[in-house]
C-alpha cells in the first residue's frame, strides 16, 4: 500500500506529466509525445462461445444411395530435384560442399595414414608422387557423386539413421579444417606432426 502510495505521489509531482480534465477521468497526456486519438470502431460485434449456431437439419439417408468409400488422397510426391549442370554445381547446390567435403574426409585419413606409416608429412607425400594419386582420386569420387544427382536422386532422400546428410556434410567440414590444420602445423613445426 505504500509503495502504491509513494509511486502515485511521484507521478503527481512530477512536472512532465500533468492531469488533464478533458472528457475522461484519470488520463495522463506527455506534452512532448505525440500520441494520436483511438476512435472506437463501431462494426465490432462479440459473439458469446455459449451461443450455439443455427444448424441445418440433417436430411436421413436412403437405402437406395449405398454409401462407398471415398479413394485416400494421393501421397504427396517429393519435390522435382533439378538435374541441370549449373543448378547441380551452383554455390548453395548439393554437389560442392559435398564433393569438397568428401575429398576431403579421404584426403585426411590418407595423410595421417602415411604420415604414421612412412613418417612422411603432407608437403613430402604431394612432392614424392602424391599429384597423380590426388588427381585420380577427386576424378572418380566427383563422378561417383555427380552420377546420382543428375539422375534426380536427391541427397536427402538416402539419409537414415545416423548416416544422414547433414552428419556427411559436418564430417566433411571438419575435415577440411583437419587437412588445413594439419598441413599448417607442420608448415610451422618444420617436421611431422606425429
Amino acid at each position: 500500500m505504500a509503495s502504491s502510495t509513494s509511486a502515485m505521489q511521484s507521478i503527481l509531482a512530477n512536472p512532465m506529466i500533468r492531469m488533464t480534465t478533458r472528457s475522461r477521468v484519470n488520463q495522463f497526456t506527455i506534452p512532448s509525445v505525440y500520441m494520436p486519438s483511438q476512435r472506437r470502431n463501431s462494426s465490432l460485434r462479440v459473439r458469446s462461445m455459449a451461443e450455439e449456431p443455427k444448424k441445418q437439419p440433417i436430411e436421413p439417408a436412403t437405402s437406395a444411395s449405398p454409401v462407398t468409400p471415398s479413394a485416400p488422397p494421393p501421397k504427396p510426391r517429393a519435390p522435382k530435384v533439378s538435374t541441370k549442370f549449373s543448378d547441380v554445381m551452383a554455390f548453395g547446390g548439393p554437389a560442392p560442399e559435398r564433393i569438397n567435403g568428401r575429398l576431403a574426409m579421404i584426403g585426411f585419413a590418407a595423410a595421417m595414414a602415411v604420415e604414421v606409416a612412412r613418417g612422411q608429412g603432407v608437403f613430402e607425400q604431394i612432392s614424392d608422387g602424391g599429384v597423380p594419386w590426388f588427381l585420380g582420386t577427386s576424378v572418380v569420387l566427383t563422378l561417383a557423386s555427380l552420377v546420382p544427382l543428375f539422375q534426380g536422386v536427391s541427397v536427402e532422400s538416402k539419409s537414415k539413421g545416423v548416416m544422414t546428410s547433414d552428419a556427411e556434410l559436418w564430417n566433411g567440414r571438419l575435415a577440411m579444417l583437419g587437412l588445413i590444420a594439419l598441413a599448417f602445423t607442420e608448415y610451422v613445426k618444420g617436421g611431422i606432426l606425429v
